[in-house]
């Protein structure tokens, strides 16, 4: 074996900003951060993954924003605000949670951006505060449009009347999108420094209220009111039986290859300073998208429409240069999804809990995995591992636990479920992650995401205790024996 090879096999744990533990309503940039890569590095892990990091829409889901190129200044550390002489003691003892356990979005709403504006007030921008906002012009204007929207009542923007906004909301949002970059690269560095890399998120789509469709809404299939003529999402599924309805207006996919995909190679370029690696979400959207009319009660009612394909994944490879770029493939798969995945040459998803309907072909069992995929036990829409055994039934369940070498009849315990993770590190796939919650072994009540439920989602916390029960020399030693770290 040639050993200046780099280490292909390695691991990693799915868990975003917003669950980490802290004292102001929501996970942050605080060194609560910096002690998680302590434990990912701990552990032998080589990846942090976590979910988009643009502004949350009014349910909190990170999937649904007012701007591909904006920033959530709840992720902002109001703590070094203090230190820095931009907050002071009392307005931190104002900003405290009531609970540690979920985030409060709702508090974060009320709150956060006014306690932001305090801070913005007091800050003396620099040379690095113009050059940040002129080499990011599509920044620059997300924090426009949300001045304006502010100015208009937060109308959407097919409904403004008023092209006069107020100065102070324009050079706040500057500030919390500079503030962020700042506060991030201190992270990302440190993450790197101990061997760990950043894999971040690309939802596929944009909200129709948003500062994208605002500034480009040549680019996408709208009447002349702004309205979409069909919307995204995609039909009946194991997620749901009805389909999803996500509502996101869709791409006019002529019009963007005639400006040689500008604004996505542009939105890829923005992550890429964000992470080390991009999870391209939906990315069979990119062979065939899912249109279903404007005005539809459920996703039932839909055609498939083809794509860019093969144009659009050389532009975003044009634009990450050296990157890892991962291909979310889950969902209904065809013959030309599956070829584009393969032409793109991204590593694809695979799922374990997917794996145990009783055919020895299923692609999510481990033994079918490719080496160039990412294998997880479930992903941030799936139920945390352990939910999901309880909702299996006894046969799928035991078949589970017997491929995995677990035969006591007592299956509800950590080491049945630490048997599932295991298999999994010791699968061909080259990357393994595994959602925080699955090595903690929580139920249900932590669940990140259902889909097609609006509300209730994305507000799972975890608390510094809870981390510290995870035996890190065990999963040092798991991962070393199946070559996942040195």
């Amino acid at each position: 074996m040639d050993k200046t090879k780099e280490r292909t096999r390695k691991s990693g744990v799915l868990l975003h900003v917003s669950s980490l533990w802290g004292e102001y309503s929501c996970g942050s940039f605080s060194n609560a951060a910096k002690e998680f890569i302590d434990f990912l590095s701990d552990c032998g892990f080589s990846y942090w993954q976590t979910l988009p990091f643009c502004v949350p829409d009014v349910f909190a889901s990170p999937y649904s924003s007012s701007g591909a190129f904006s920033l959530n200044p709840d992720f902002i550390d109001i703590t070094k605000l203090r230190d820095a002489g931009l907050l002071d003691d009392y307005d931190l003892f104002l900003a405290k949670q009531s609970t540690p356990y979920v985030m409060e979005y709702e508090k974060l709403r009320r709150e956060r951006f006014d306690l932001l504006k305090k801070a913005a007030a007091r800050f003396t921008p620099g040379a690095d505060f113009d050059e940040f906002f002129k080499t990011h012009p599509h920044t620059e204007s997300f924090c426009r449009f949300m001045a304006l929207k502010s100015a208009n009542g937060d109308l959407p923007f097919w409904q403004w009347t008023n092209d006069k906004f107020d100065e102070a909301v324009l050079y706040t949002w500057k500030f919390i999108c500079f503030t962020f970059i700042e506060q991030w690269r201190e992270i990302k560095e440190y993450a790197n420094e101990k061997g760990i890399k950043i894999v971040g998120d690309i939802p596929i789509y944009v909200s129709l209220d948003s500062a994208d469709v605002w500034e480009n809404s040549g680019e996408y299939l709208l009447d002349e009111n702004f309205r979409p003529t069909k919307v995204a999402g995609v039909p009946p599924d194991y997620f749901s039986p009805e389909g999803q309805l996500w509502g996101n207006p869709l791409y006019d996919w002529d019009k963007m290859e005639k400006s040689g995909f500008k604004w996505w190679r542009a939105r890829a370029a923005f992550m890429c300073e964000l992470f080390d690696c991009l999870r391209i979400d939906h990315f069979r959207g990119i062979e065939s998208f899912y249109a279903i009319p404007y005005g539809a009660e459920n996703a039932k009612v839909g055609e498939w429409i083809k794509g860019p394909g093969m144009k659009l994944i050389r532009a975003i490879k044009k634009a990450c240069p050296g990157k890892m770029l991962i291909a979310e493939d889950l969902g209904v798969m065809t013959d030309e999804v599956i070829k584009l995945v393969s032409d793109s040459g991204f590593p694809g998803m695979r799922v374990m809990q997917f794996g145990f309907d009783g055919d020895p072909e299923n692609m999510n069992l481990p033994h079918n995995y490719p080496r160039n995929c990412i294998a997880y036990t479930g992903t941030h829409d799936n139920n945390t591992l352990l939910a999901c055994m309880w909702e299996m039934d006894e046969k799928q369940r035991t078949d589970m636990l017997n491929y995995c070498g677990y035969h006591s009849p007592y299956w509800d315990c950590r080491e049945a479920y630490e048997a599932v993770m295991f298999t999994l590190l010791q699968s061909p796939a080259d990357t393994v992650i595994l959602p925080l919650q699955d090595i903690l072994c929580y139920g249900g009540d932590t669940r990140m995401n259902v889909p097609g439920k609006e509300d209730g989602n994305w507000g799972w916390r975890l608390t510094k205790a809870q981390l510290d029960v995870v035996d890190r020399g065990k999963w040092k030693y798991y991962n070393k024996i199946y070559c996942r770290t040195e």
